[in-house]
C-alpha cells in the first residue's frame, strides 16, 4: 500500500487531467471534421451528378450507379485517413500502421482472394455497363430490381420486398430485362369443336382495339396461329413487342380483351366439366 501511495504522490494530477482533456478536445474535433467533411464531400458527389443529369450525359441508372459507388469509395477513403489521423493521436505513427497493414495482408491473403475476386469483378461489370440501378435483372436464380451495384456486392430487391445482398465473385451469367424493348407473350386456348380460322380473325380483330387503345405497344399483337395441341384444347399464341417493363401489363390486358372476344362471338374455351346424372327409382 505504501508503494502505491507514493507512486499515486508522484503522479501530476493536473497536468494527467490537462493531457487528457487536450486528447479528448482533439478526439471530438477529428470526429466533427469527419462528418462536415463527410457532409460537404457527398453534397459535391451529388452536385455533381445532378449536373450530369441534368445535361443527359447518361442515362438515370447509369447515373444512379456511379454516384453509389463514388460515395461508398470517398466514405472508404476518409474513414481510412481519420483512422490514421486517430491512430497518430495514441503516438503510433502512419508509417507503422501502413507497414502494419502490410503484414497482416501478407497473413491474410489467401483468405482475401474471395475480396479480390468480388472487386475485379464488380470493376468489369461497371466498366462493360452489364447492369446500372434500376434495372430488372435475374442474377444466380434471383430476379428483382438492382438496388445497387458496388465493387464488392450487388443488391437486387425482389418483388416480394426481399433485399439480396450478391458477392460480384458468384455473378457468372446476368440476364438483363430493361435492355431495349421486351415481348409481350400470351397463349390461350379454344375448344376442338371450334373453327380455327374463325378463331384467328376474332382474335386478330381483338388484339388490333388492345394495339389502337395502348401506346405501350410497339409492335404488334400478332395472332402466330395454332401453338400446340392439347388434350382437350387447340392452343394459340399471341405476341407484342412492348415498352419496356410494360409487357406484364399488356399480357393482362390482352388475356382479358382476348377472353371477352371469343365470349361475345360463341367460341368455347375449354374448361373442366362435371356432368351429375340421377338414376330413375
Amino acid at each position: 500500500m505504501e508503494k502505491w501511495q507514493k507512486w499515486l504522490e508522484k503522479i501530476n494530477w493536473v497536468e494527467l487531467l490537462l493531457s487528457a482533456g487536450l486528447w479528448a478536445a482533439k478526439f471530438l474535433l477529428i470526429i466533427v471534421m469527419f462528418i462536415i467533411i463527410r457532409s460537404v464531400g457527398r453534397r459535391l458527389i451529388n452536385r455533381m451528378f445532378d449536373k450530369a443529369a441534368s445535361h443527359r450525359k447518361m442515362s438515370n441508372g447509369r447515373i444512379i450507379t456511379l454516384q453509389k459507388l463514388v460515395a461508398n469509395l470517398f466514405s472508404y477513403v476518409l474513414i481510412f485517413v481519420f483512422a490514421g489521423i486517430l491512430f497518430k493521436q495514441f503516438g503510433l505513427e502512419i508509417g507503422t500502421l501502413i507497414a502494419g497493414a502490410g503484414v497482416v495482408g501478407l497473413a491474410i491473403g489467401f483468405g482475401a482472394q474471395g475480396l479480390v475476386s468480388d472487386v475485379v469483378t464488380g470493376f468489369f461489370i461497371l466498366l462493360e455497363k452489364q447492369i446500372d440501378v434500376g434495372d430488372y435483372v435475374t442474377i444466380g436464380g434471383i430476379s428483382g430490381i438492382v438496388e445497387e451495384v458496388g465493387l464488392r456486392t450487388t443488391h437486387i430487391r425482389a418483388f416480394d420486398g426481399t433485399l439480396s445482398y450478391m458477392p460480384n465473385r458468384e455473378i457468372s451469367t446476368i440476364a438483363n430485362h430493361s435492355r431495349g424493348n421486351m415481348r409481350a407473350l400470351v397463349d390461350i386456348s379454344i375448344a376442338y369443336e371450334e373453327s380455327i380460322d374463325k378463331a384467328i380473325v376474332v382474335l386478330q380483330e381483338a388484339c388490333d382495339k388492345v394495339k389502337e387503345a395502348n401506346p405501350s405497344i410497339m409492335e404488334g399483337p400478332n395472332v402466330l396461329g395454332v401453338h400446340t395441341l392439347g388434350s382437350s384444347d387447340v392452343v394459340i399464341r399471341v405476341i407484342s413487342k412492348t415498352i419496356n417493363g410494360e409487357q406484364w401489363a399488356v399480357e393482362r390486358e390482352l388475356r382479358k380483351t382476348l377472353k371477352e372476344a371469343l365470349d361475345a362471338n360463341g367460341i368455347e374455351i375449354p374448361y373442366p366439366h362435371q356432368v351429375q346424372v340421377e338414376k330413375g327409382a
